[in-house]
Formats: C-alpha cells, structure tokens, sequence
C-alpha cells in the first residue's frame, strides 16, 4: 500500500490583484495546499483590489484553490471611529484594517489546521501599512508573530516560524521591494498569468474626495450605519448644519441610487419638467432647507437658468410641488463638502 504524504497548509489573503496570485502560486510551487480568503469591507471589496472583487471567485478557480469570503461590517466602522494606529493622507486606517483582515485569516487558519498565513504585500509598496515597523505591528496586534510570510518579500524580511522549522527555505522567497512592478510582471509570465490586473490603488478610504466626505459623516454622526456608507460613494454632497446634509446625484445610474437609499424622514427633490438630478436632503429638522435644496437641485438640472420652474418634494412618499428658480453657485458652494 502506497501512503501519500498529505500536502502542509497554508492560508492566503487573496485581493484578486497581482500580487496575491503570485504570493500563492510561489506557495503552490513549493508544495503547498493553499487555501484563500477574500475580506470586503464597506469600502473596498476583497482585501483593498480596486475593481477586483466582483471576479475574486474566478481568480480563485484559475489558482485551484478554495475559497471563504469574510465581511467585515459593523466592527469595521466601529473600527474607524478610533483606529488605534491613526489614519492616512485621507481617512485610511490601513494599519488596523490590515490587522482585522489577518484576524479572520487566522480564524480559518485554526478552523483547517494551516500552519501560516501569506500575503502579497510588498515591502515599501503602501507608505503606511507595508514598511517594516508596520508589517511587524500588524504582526503583534493580531497574534501571528512569526506566522506570516509575505513570499514576494520574505527574504528581506526577519526569519519567521515556517523558516525556522524548515517548512520553507529562504532561497524560494522573494526580495522586491518598493512600487515597481517590473519584477511581478516578470513573475505572472511564469506562472501562466495572462492579463495581469494594474496596481491597484487602494480602498474609497485612501481617495483624498472620498476621505473628506468620511471624515465629515464621522465628525457628525456618533455612529454611521451602512446605509449612510454607500450613500457616500454617489453624488455631490453638502454640509448644512451638524445634523444636516444633502447629496445631488450626478448621473442616472446615482439618480436611482439615491431613491433606493432613501429611509423614512429623508426628502427627495427632483425637477418635474426638466432633466436632472434626484437629490436627497437628510437630517432632523430639514423643513427650513428644503427651498434651499430645490434650488440648488433646478440649478444642476436643464432648466433655464433664472426661469422658475416646479420640483417635486417627496416625504416619505408623499409629494408636494415648489416654484423655485436656480441659484448661483456661489450661494451655496460654501456648504460642498
């Protein structure tokens, strides 16, 4: 009877970028059984690879390994109210949010018997969550010190447990460094990679328009909801108060957004005659800015300008009409956030 050594395990933080398929395919070609798993948060999808997270699961079927996707809702905007390492240029904690996605890695690590954890980042590639003393942060704060191999820049890096017990040998692993992309393209034309996906840029979190609109939602709202998350990637939006603000959509795809959003005690406004933006006004008393926000709705509509014309007030389904005229920009630019 022949006995076939079972294959050691290892588990991957899988984006769908470049970087992770080749983290594990370096693993596969060293004889590991690799298992993946993809995080999405409310602000990326699956590990921070822009763009990449609706195909995640077809990237997985070409690197023939399983597959566990893990959400990370609630506790990760629990988690932005106080990141424990701070925040980026816009409003990033990459630092404690890498430190999550390595803490549901490792739960499944414990859950299949794996012996460690591998990721494609790179050493200096992201200025805040991919220098060393970082990398060794992220190590600490999750409980895996010496349990996670970065293959592509393993060997500039200290020795980790898998080294030290002969699980791997420095000469397999990888020595980039820095923003380049040279040597991974190098490395996707011996693996079989074709159509290499670009660099990705990161989570909505890093976008310096989209950190503004976080940090203003998180300096009003003690605790934002999902809801008030996705309303923030459509659309201009507006301060009014510290209670208050209004989104214009930009297109009609954001038109339909916006409705689909809108909860009970929101205002919808949209121009009864002419083509142009759904906007919706939330907050506790919004009464005394509805004419504001009519206004400035005809403004980004096809309306003559300094033509009145009607818009459609719709509260909680109930529609009521204003005769308004455009504004000037420079009335209320100063609330754009």
């Amino acid at each position: 009877m022949i006995v076939t050594e079972e294959k050691k395990k290892v588990v991957a933080l899988l984006s769908g970028g470049l970087d992770s398929q080749l983290a594990v395919r370096m693993m596969q070609e060293q004889g590991f059984e690799v298992s993946a798993v993809a995080i999405k948060t409310p602000f990326c999808d699956f590990d921070c690879g822009r763009g990449c997270g609706f195909e995640i699961r077809e990237k997985a079927d070409d690197l023939n390994v399983n597959l566990k996707t893990v959400y990370l809702g609630d506790e990760y905007i629990e988690m932005l109210k106080h990141p424990k390492h701070g925040i980026g240029a816009g409003f990033n904690p990459c630092v404690d949010c890498r430190t999550m996605m390595f803490n549901a890695a490792k739960k499944h690590m414990e859950e299949i018997g794996a012996e460690f954890i591998i990721s494609g980042e790179v050493l200096g590639q992201r200025p805040m969550s991919q220098h060393a003393p970082s990398l060794r942060t992220i190590e600490k704060d999750s409980g895996l010190v010496g349990k996670i191999v970065r293959p592509l820049s393993a060997a500039l890096l200290p020795e980790t447990d898998p080294e030290k017990n002969g699980l791997i040998k420095r000469e397999n692993l990888g020595m980039i460094r820095g923003r380049t992309r040279r040597a991974q393209l190098e490395m996707a034309k011996k693996y079989g990679i074709e159509n290499p996906p670009n660099a990705g840029g990161g989570c909505l979190l890093t976008d310096p328009t989209f950190g503004l609109r976080a940090k203003d939602l998180f300096s009003h709202t003690e605790t934002p909801t999902i809801n008030d998350i996705d309303l923030l990637k459509i659309g201009r939006h507006f301060r009014l108060d510290e209670q208050t603000k209004f989104v214009v959509g930009r297109n009609k795809d954001e038109n339909e957004m916006i409705k689909a959003i809108a909860l009970p005690g929101d205002v919808l406004f949209q121009a009864r005659d002419h083509m142009g933006p759904v906007s919706i006004l939330r907050g506790k008393d919004t009464e005394e800015y509805e004419k504001l926000v009519s206004a400035v709705t005809l403004r980004y509509s096809d309306a003559p300008k300094g033509e009145q014309a009607s818009v459609i007030i719709n509260k909680n389904n109930v529609k009521e009409e204003i005769i308004t005229q455009s504004v000037e920009e420079e009335s209320y630019i100063k609330f754009r956030i």
